[in-house]
């Protein structure tokens, strides 16, 4: 709530701000994604392409000429992220877990790695203990699906309390000092 009520006006001003310099059009972006039980729901982001992007299926990569240059800052920063707490608010996220997925990636993921559908039993989260070990980005391979979901399966069987915040402090490192796989 504290996120929704006081970060999330001032950050949306700035990111408005920087939509209307560089690539104006929508200010949030939408998108199905899957979640607990595999149940839909719309995740929100700040937009970071620019509008009438032809491959929404595709996954951002460092450089790529879809992203707008505030957009590739708001990335790195995770500043894109920001509205999921609105996700969270109304319950079809956590702040920790898996990281939801594009609905068509979840299907190429599950063929990379079985055990990928255990990540539906829990909420899907903004941050995850996949994310803070440094596994975000482009998923290239099916090796980065395996220790993606590996992750996320440990985040799963061990968690408490003190991982939840322990994740939460590790991110916020993470967003001081993004890591390559940032894009």
């Amino acid at each position: 709530l504290f996120m929704v009520v006081c970060v999330l006006p001032f950050a949306t001003l700035l990111v408005w701000v920087l939509h209307r310099l560089q690539a104006p059009g929508p200010l949030v972006f939408r998108q199905t994604r899957s979640g607990l039980d595999n149940e839909e729901f719309t995740i929100y982001k700040y937009r970071t392409m620019y509008v009438g992007n032809s491959e929404p299926h595709v996954q951002a990569t460092a450089g790529d000429p879809r992203v707008f240059p505030a957009g590739r800052w708001l990335r790195r920063l995770s500043i894109d992220e920001l509205p999921q707490f609105i996700n969270v608010l109304f319950g079809y996220m956590s702040i920790v877990g898996p990281r939801p997925h594009m609905l068509a990636h979840d299907l190429n993921f599950c063929e990379s790695d079985p055990r990928y559908r255990v990540r539906h039993l829990i909420k899907p989260g903004i941050t995850g203990l996949a994310q803070v070990r440094g596994l975000r980005g482009v998923t290239r391979e099916d090796a980065d699906v395996v220790s993606r979901t590996s992750a996320d399966l440990q985040y799963l069987e061990n968690w408490s309390l003190t991982l939840d915040l322990t994740i939460m402090a590790r991110t916020v490192l993470h967003v001081l000092s993004a890591p390559r796989s940032a894009c």
